[in-house]
């Protein structure tokens, strides 16, 4: 299943962020709810993956959130754990628990249920971070299309990110 989630375009992708963490010399680390892992499955797709990639999280109860990744409960309480205020505390934590110089976080609604109208499924968050400070943040709002494709797509956002910040990286 996961080998069939990770087709030629994400591969592609994976092997760019890759490259591009090579050239500036950059870790990574992934925090992942309603992934489960894909983001860190992807990279570890590409042979030699293990020169970049620390480790990856994967976070998918709020108590995960908060025990691994050290996202305060009152976050958790007042945003809920799909919101940009959880995305942004799980990359922080990811940086603070790994060696790594960049994190990726993604927390959202795959699906098929679990949505509100206020946090309707397909709805993902993300949110990038390095450690010279640099963040980023991304919603999107896939819609009801399925648990797989908003898996498959949230993994495409999460490499993007990583990719503009690995390449926009000082060395």
């Amino acid at each position: 299943m996961i080998g069939a989630m990770i087709d030629d375009a994400i591969r592609d992708t994976a092997a760019r962020v890759l490259d591009a963490c090579r050239t500036h010399r950059l870790k990574v680390a992934t925090a992942e709810s309603c992934t489960g892992g894909l983001v860190a499955g992807a990279l570890t797709e590409i042979p030699g993956s293990s020169d970049v990639l620390d480790r990856g999280f994967i976070t998918y109860s709020n108590a995960a959130k908060h025990a691994m990744l050290g996202v305060p409960a009152s976050i958790l309480e007042r945003h809920g754990a799909v919101s940009r205020e959880t995305a942004d505390a799980m990359a922080a934590g990811a940086l603070a628990m790994a060696n790594a110089d960049l994190a990726v976080a993604i927390t959202g609604i795959a699906g098929p249920g679990g949505g509100s109208a206020e946090k309707p499924v397909g709805l993902v968050h993300f949110a990038a971070a390095a450690r010279d400070g640099r963040r980023l943040h991304g919603e999107k709002r896939y819609g009801d299309v399925g648990r797989s494709a908003v898996r498959r797509e949230a993994v495409v956002e999460a490499l993007a990110l990583l990719e503009m910040l690995a390449a926009s990286a000082r060395t």
